[in-house]
């Protein structure tokens, strides 16, 4: 059901976290592809895939937020996102639910958490008792095009 004014976020897991990210901006959601890897990229660049003839940079989620890297299985996603004309990979563990937000319900990430190198975190709700972290798409990824 669409609240008045929500706009709809996929929620997705990964570091044993729940994230999200508006679903605007999510191009497709496919299964595990092994990468190519890019000499001299960032250790959160997992590598490149090929998308229908596109050459498309994967970001390790897990080692994106200083967390170490994932351990891949065929159980982990590839969330493409796509922010203008540039469409970049995001691996998780695995895609959750689709969940309308209003603004009021959108908390800012306290000062001492903003003032680190993570201003690709928009804010923090809480569902059901837990915490969910929302992720901006083109900070996230910034970067990555230089690799796809």
């Amino acid at each position: 059901m669409q609240t008045e004014g929500a706009r709809q976020y996929i929620k997705f897991l990964a570091t044993g976290q729940e994230y999200a990210t508006d679903i605007m901006g999510v191009r497709e959601i496919r299964g595990w592809t092994e990468t190519t890897v890019v000499p001299h990229a960032p250790d959160y660049i997992r590598g490149v895939v090929n998308l229908r003839g596109v050459v498309l940079p994967v970001i390790d989620l897990k080692s994106r937020l200083g967390l170490g890297r994932t351990d891949v299985t065929a159980a982990n996603v590839i969330i493409v996102l796509q922010s203008g004309e540039r469409a970049t990979g995001i691996l998780v563990d695995a895609v959750l639910d689709i969940m309308a937000l209003t603004e009021d319900q959108i908390q800012p990430m306290p000062d001492v958490v903003r003032e680190s190198d993570n201003d690709y975190v928009e804010g923090m709700v809480v569902l059901d008792g837990h915490m969910v972290t929302l992720l901006g798409i083109d900070k996230l990824t910034a970067g990555a095009q230089a690799f796809g």
